[in-house]
This record gives C-alpha cells, structure tokens and sequence, in this order.
C-alpha cells in the first residue's frame, strides 16, 4: 500500500478529499512510510517517515477525552519550551512540529492533530525488566520535577479535572456504591469494607495541601514507566512522554504513582493475590532516582510524605476500579465482567502490603534524601 494511502480513513471535509494532516506541518523531506505506531488507547499515534531521513509522530487527539484541546496544547507547548531551555539535547524532551501557518497544532474542521520530532534510538518498556529500569524510571520523572519546579503550576490547565484528587475518587467510589445500579454490592463486601475503613486517610495530602504544608508543582500525573524513553543502548533514561495529563499537582502523585506501576511484582489483573506484593527493591530503585534528580528542589515535607503518597495512589487506583465495577464497567475497558474487580484486588493488596512495609519505605526515603 501505498505511503500516503495507509490511513485507515482520508479525512473528508464538506464532500472535499483533503490532504493528509502531516502535509500541513513543516516536516523536512517527502514522506515516503507512515504507520500506525505504539500501544496507546486513548489518541492515534503514527510514526512518519520522509526521504530526508526524519522521523516524526503523529497524532490525532481524541477531543472527547481532552475536551479543550487549544488549552491542552498550551501547556504542552508551555512545558516543553520550559524544559528544552533547560536541557538543549533534543532527546531530553519532546519537541513539537510546528503547522505551516506557525501553530502547535492542527485543527482540520473535524480534527485535532499534533506533531512532535521522533526520539531517536530509543525505547519504550511495558514493564520493568531490570532494577536499572526502575531507577532510569526515577530519574526520569525526578528530572522532570526539578526542571520544572520553577514553573508556575497555576497557569496550567486542568486537562482532566480532579484527576489525582483522591476525596472526589473516594465520593465516586461512595455514590457508585450508594446507587449499586447492577446489585454488585452484595458480592463485595470485603472490598467496600476495605475502601471504607481508609476512608479518614484519603483526604491526608490534600488536606496539607490547602494547609499550604505541600506545594502545587507541574506533574505528569501518569507517571508509568512506559511513559519514558530510555536510550536503545545505555537503558538511560532520555526523556518523559505523553504530556496530555501534565497539569497542577502535588510532587508525590507523580511518586507514588510510579511505585503503584512499576513496583508491583505483578500485573495490574493479576487473580492470583499471592503474587502481587509491592518490592522493596524496586522501590528503593525508584526512590533513588527520583530524589536523586530533584531533592534539592522538594521541601521536607514532600519528601517525608512520598510513602504515604505511594499508598494513597494505589489506594486511589483501587477506588476507581471497584468504583466502575460496581457502576458496570462504564469507564475502564474491560475484557470479561469481573476484570475491574480483579484490578481492585490487586490494588488493595498493594495498598495492605505498603501498610505493612510502611516502616521500611520510610527509612529508605530518609535514606536516600540524606546522600
């Protein structure tokens, strides 16, 4: 098939065959492959390639999830001109194509689309295959924070409203309960018994936050592993993607939900609960990494606070799953009809294991703060 015949579908507008949207942005060279590219669900990637020897990728945003696009766009491009000051190496960042007529984005009438360079000799993990990873994984998302923490939280947009507010998730989960609209209820009374007897503890961080105890940063707010590329041969660390959730927020968010992902000794379905326990050794992987590229900008109390962080977004993570379960699997995509309740085990068993390694994680930040 030909290179510019491959998209699924040629964007048609008012009965008019329009170009494809990569010829609206200043690429260099002609473009001779285009494919789709990656694993993600929410935006359609495509990785573009031109006889000049560039690669790009394209995207088109999915504006029913992110419903202000212009605005998202902002703070991407905000973000991203913030970071390539602080670092010039074209891998350490995204860097954005702009449109022919000088824009970040391209708005085709029925479309939103982007254009960012390609990471070269990079790659992407799933999950965590060695310590090393983990700890690349830190010092990626530490990096992050510490370039960035002289940024002004504020102005960013809200791309997901309450995204990490764990109260609201903690009110979701109680309506969806409240409402029982598939009578699962009944089935789940360890885990609703779970949720509610931790119910105190949700509101802990940002109840400190509106004290003025932490500070509002820039975070990813989706700070998985897979959201970093590392370098194809050293399995350094190069730069953090997928910027759509980049928005105000609180430092140990991004922590602790990193250790959520990338600590687990298994997957986020796992049935069997007897092998799903949070590793110590990873975690002090990732601790090391983090601290190690952005303590000097983080206050006392936002250190002092990261396991407790790590619980509360695992905990959170468990609301949403047991909250859509028993609202009927609205939101998650699920692939048989106890997959989110299945998730939601394998959460809480998180949460129960930190609780009772919470002694040691919090000798291993102290640790790692005071080298």
């Amino acid at each position: 098939m030909g290179a510019r015949t491959i998209f699924e579908v040629l964007i048609h507008q008012k009965g008019k065959r329009m170009t494809q949207p990569y010829a609206s942005f200043r690429i260099k060279g002609n473009v001779v492959y285009c494919q789709r590219y990656g694993n993600g669900h929410i935006n359609e990637t495509y990785l573009v390639k031109t006889d000049a020897g560039y690669d790009y990728i394209l995207q088109r945003i999915n504006h029913l999830i992110f419903r202000d696009v212009p605005r998202l766009m902002a703070n991407i491009a905000g973000v991203t001109r913030h970071l390539a000051a602080k670092d010039p190496d074209p891998r350490h960042v995204l860097t954005l194509v702009k449109t022919i007529s000088n824009e970040d984005y391209l708005y085709d009438g029925a479309n939103y689309w982007r254009m960012y360079d390609f990471v070269t000799d990079s790659i992407c993990l799933e999950r965590v295959e060695t310590v090393d990873d983990c700890y690349h994984s830190g010092a990626a998302f530490g990096r992050f924070q510490n370039q960035l923490a002289d940024y002004q939280a504020e102005t960013l947009f809200e791309t997901i409203p309450h995204f990490h507010d764990t109260p609201a998730r903690y009110q979701q989960f109680q309506d969806a309960l409240d409402q029982d609209i598939k009578g699962r209820a009944k089935d789940v009374h360890k885990e609703i018994t779970f949720a509610k007897t931790r119910q105190a503890e949700t509101t802990a961080m940002a109840d400190m936050q509106k004290a003025g105890i932490l500070p509002l940063r820039v975070t990813h707010n989706d700070a998985k592993l897979n959201n970093v590329m590392l370098d194809l041969r050293t399995r350094q660390a190069l730069c953090v993607i997928d910027l759509d959730t980049v928005m105000p927020g609180l430092s140990g968010n991004d922590f602790g939900d990193a250790i959520r992902f990338g600590a687990s000794t298994a997957a986020e379905d796992e049935k069997d609960l007897n092998r799903v326990s949070m590793s110590l050794e990873l975690f002090k992987a990732f601790a090391r990494g983090f601290l190690g590229a952005c303590k000097k900008n983080l206050t006392k109390a936002e250190i002092d606070t990261l396991p407790l962080a790590a619980k509360l977004m695992t905990l959170e993570c468990g609301l949403r799953f047991l909250a859509d379960y028993l609202a009927g699997d609205i939101y998650f995509h699920t692939s048989y009809p106890e997959h989110n309740l299945d998730r939601c085990r394998t959460q809480f068993k998180l949460v129960a294991d930190m609780e009772n390694k919470f002694d040691k994680m919090q000798s291993i930040i102290h640790e790692e703060d005071s080298k």
